[in-house]
């Protein structure tokens, strides 16, 4: 059987071999000819090299990549896995070998390796894992713990639970589970929607995956072999939700020079030898002149060193010693960060080949067994009955106050013991819902996102006894927002006597406002408004003040410790707190009035007017009408702005998918913008219309319905010895 590509009505490809080996290679192959410069900017994210044709810009990510020491463990994983599972290895480097085949004439169709002046490089067998680790080493949020010291140093610790978001992080996702005997075909449906930074290339690649052994539909990630995340095999299908759980820890670390190096002082008393080298970031692009960026890569035995070093934080050590605040700890002169791929080798990638072969939930279940990380939900269902609705993922057993803070390096106690057990749980009247909220997974995480969009979504599947898959997007786009009732509240007990006219007909306005965050809405904008000028009211607080010049930690930790996101992101809890005014001296109802006058009399206009989508693209170019969004943080429909920063929607649904048990080719997915990352291409913002409309694109299976395209035949492919090679 030769290798065959075949395209849809959306250029989604799918793919058909003789064997997985085989298929793998295809996978690479196509995502080069569909995705070069997507996966040229991920390689390079993945080895911290970016900067030397993206410029400036780039500079922060890649020395924390050097420091963090990703390329390191990929290539640690990568050995691993040949030792532990050579056969999982050999499919990696099939379908490194493909990437490396399609490579140039990718880069031949994309423009944007013209505008840079970069040549497609080569991928190396470990590059996958790379470009996984550069993808999530930042999704379980480790930075909030720097956020936490912050707030203890300068407030105090009983100021902690004021901030406490259980809000937005790095990523999140709505999924639920409607088992048959709540659908209309007695089968079940799993459906939903994984919210990241939205990125022009997306995320996700739609693809199918079919060879004897299976026949896989799902949403890849770009870069790397298989369906991990969300796949239907025809008989079984899963999709995950981020678990919010904590499973990284960052230790102050007490670091000296000697005379051979670097030595960190262990929880043992005695200082020990740290591993020490010196690396180089080259800088250049949109023709600047090339300069260099030196980089002191540091490892003690906790795990590489990220923030500071034996001289202290990047701006010296008097900012980095801090002084002693209310919570009576200093910053700290360095700070090292532990997570589970870079203690044990593995990354998980055992899990993908089983996934693609599973027949029946026992089969997802035992696949995800070896998964590590990120931390998630899966939600499974196959077409005998069988229900799967469990966490999966590594989540270190240690003290309390590693899950919450930082922890001295040099004190006992804060080692990692093992590993937790990752919960399992059934159904609740046929449904799980799961979008980031406290519950299944609440054992193993610290903040968690508020419960408005799981209790909405659990409130939409109970208005009626039967679903279909049709009936899906209705709950994809659902607008209500559960949030704003706090601030509401808050107006409703001001009397409108005490505000102007124009102010009073606001409140009035707010007050018998649905609550639906609809593009269309101006009332929907003026709660946007006003909720904005609250914030940035809160944020001027004067007891806030300290909180507004974080410790000189580096760039890439700096959003997590910005002041205003910080009280968008903890608003509503914020807004009940009566301790505010106890012992902060911040007059709620008073910032509320004041707000409410601010925003008074502007002219009206609706939610999606400033409610845009802003994706990220690794090369700004020539900018795109980008479109108006319904939807909020805290609406099933996440569109997530930065309340009293900007209304810009920069994450939201990467993708949106149904799983439908009974017949597959009933199934249905978008993305946010096309299968081709080649601007130009029809197919490269096709699915937009769909996206913003709520609808979604079939899942085609039959093949005599797409289009096969021609293929060059591939060089037969050889399996060789992994050859170490420097940065």
């Amino acid at each position: 059987m030769t290798t065959e590509i075949y395209r849809d009505a959306y250029g989604i490809p799918h793919l058909r071999a003789a064997d997985a080996t085989a298929l793998a290679r295809a996978q690479g192959r196509v995502t080069a000819l569909d995705r070069a410069w997507q996966l040229e900017v991920e390689r390079h994210r993945a080895r911290g090299t970016s900067a030397s044709f993206l410029g400036a810009d780039a500079v922060g990510w890649d020395v924390f990549v050097r420091r963090a020491r990703l390329d390191d463990t990929a290539r640690r994983c990568f050995r691993s896995l040949e030792e532990r599972d050579p056969e999982t290895a050999d499919w990696v480097r099939a379908y490194v070998d493909g990437v490396n085949d399609g490579l140039a004439e990718g880069a031949r169709r994309t423009p944007e390796f013209d505008r840079t002046g970069l040549a497609p490089g080569r991928w190396e067998p470990w590059t996958p894992f790379g470009v996984w680790l550069a993808t999530h080493i930042l999704f379980a949020g480790f930075p909030a713990k720097l956020w936490r010291d912050h707030v203890v140093r300068h407030l105090g610790p009983d100021a902690v639970g004021l901030f406490a978001t259980d809000g937005p992080g790095t990523s999140g996702s709505n999924g639920w589970l409607v088992s048959g005997e709540r659908t209309v075909t007695g089968h079940a449906v799993i459906a939903g929607d994984p919210h990241r930074f939205i990125e022009d290339p997306g995320v996700y690649q739609q693809i199918r995956l079919s060879c004897p052994k299976f026949d896989v539909v799902g949403l890849a990630v770009p870069g790397v072999p298989g369906i991990a995340h969300f796949g239907h095999t025809g008989t079984v299908a899963w999709a995950i939700t981020n678990a919010m759980a904590d499973y990284q820890d960052l230790y102050q670390e007490r670091l000296r020079r000697t005379g051979a190096g670097v030595e960190a002082l262990g929880p043992d008393g005695r200082w020990h030898r740290a591993e020490r080298r010196t690396e180089v970031v080259e800088v250049g692009g949109g023709g600047e002149e090339r300069t260099e960026v030196e980089v002191e890569v540091i490892e003690t035995d906790r795990g590489p060193v990220i923030a500071g070093g034996p001289d202290g934080l990047d701006d010296g050590p008097a900012i980095a010693g801090g002084g002693e605040g209310p919570g009576g700890d200093p910053a700290p002169l360095a700070l090292s960060l532990r997570y589970p791929p870079r203690v044990t080798g593995d990354l998980g990638f055992g899990a993908l080949l089983p996934l693609l072969r599973a027949r029946t939930v026992a089969d997802v279940d035992r696949a995800f067994d070896q998964w590590a990380e990120p931390v998630n939900v899966v939600q499974a269902a196959d077409t005998e009955g069988g229900i799967l609705h469990r966490v999966a993922g590594r989540v270190p057993v240690r003290g309390e106050r590693g899950r919450v803070r930082t922890v001295p390096a040099w004190e006992p106690g804060h080692e990692w013991r093992g590993w937790h057990e990752t919960p399992r749980a059934d159904l609740t009247d046929g449904v799980a819902v799961m979008a980031n909220q406290r519950g299944l997974a609440t054992p193993l995480g610290v903040e968690f996102a508020a419960p408005h969009r799981a209790r909405r979504i659990a409130a939409l599947l109970a208005e009626r006894d039967r679903w279909s898959a049709a009936d899906m997007p209705a709950v994809h786009t659902d607008t209500h927002l559960g949030s704003a009732a706090a601030l509401l509240d808050l107006l409703a007990d001001t009397d409108p006597a005490v505000l102007t006219p124009d102010a009073a007909a606001l409140r009035d306005r707010l007050l018998r406002w649905d609550r639906r965050m609809t593009a269309d809405s101006q009332d929907a904008a003026a709660f946007a408004a006003v909720r904005g000028a609250v914030v940035r009211r809160l944020a001027a607080a004067p007891a806030f003040a300290g909180l507004t010049e974080p410790p000189a930690y580096p760039e890439v930790l700096l959003p997590w410790l910005a002041l205003v996101p910080r009280v968008g992101y903890a608003l509503e809890n914020l807004l009940r707190a009566e301790e505010l005014e106890e012992l902060y001296g911040v007059d709620r109802p008073a910032v509320v009035r004041a707000a409410v006058e601010e925003v008074a009399g502007s002219p009206a206009a609706p939610w999606g007017d400033t409610h845009r989508l802003a994706p990220w693209r690794a090369l700004p170019g020539a900018p795109y009408d980008e479109p108006g969004l319904s939807g909020d943080h805290d609406c099933v429909l996440c569109t997530s702005a930065v309340p009293g920063l900007t209304d810009l929607a920069a994450r939201g649904p990467a993708a949106r998918y149904v799983w439908d048990l009974a017949r597959r080719e009933d199934s249905r997915w978008v993305v946010p913008f096309g299968a081709s990352g080649v601007p130009g291409s029809p197919h490269h913002r096709d699915q937009l219309p769909l996206w913003l409309a709520g609808d979604l694109a079939p899942v085609v299976t039959d093949w005599d319905q797409l289009t096969k395209e021609p293929m060059e035949p591939m060089e037969p492919m050889k399996i060789k010895e992994t050859k170490e090679t420097d940065v």
